[in-house]
């Protein structure tokens, strides 16, 4: 039984889209109990973006502190009556209203 043209190009057309889909199947299938290679990169790459120079060089010493200035702090916001902020204009705005 001879097989017709038509016959012939759909067949060809079958193989060809099997052989299409097979090529992108692998042979080794991944295994639960090997390691990733990128495991846990998303994790260096966030900690990562929250750091910007682990070993910091200041110009200047640190402003100097006090324990005691920082236990009346606290006892002055635990009674409320903490200190009110000096009022500070942090911009020179002027306006022109007629």
């Amino acid at each position: 039984m001879p097989i017709d043209r038509a016959s012939r190009l759909i067949l060809a057309a079958g193989v060809m889209t099997g052989a299409m889909l097979l090529s992108g199947c692998t042979n080794e299938r991944p295994s639960p109990f090997k390691p990733v290679d990128n495991f846990g990169e998303a994790n260096r790459q966030t900690l990562a973006a929250q750091i910007i120079d682990p070993s910091p060089v200041y110009d200047s010493p640190m402003a100097a502190s006090s324990g005691d200035h920082t236990a009346q702090a606290i006892g002055r916001y635990r009674t409320d009556k903490v200190k009110q902020p000096d009022r500070v204009q942090t911009s020179n705005t002027v306006t022109n209203s007629q």
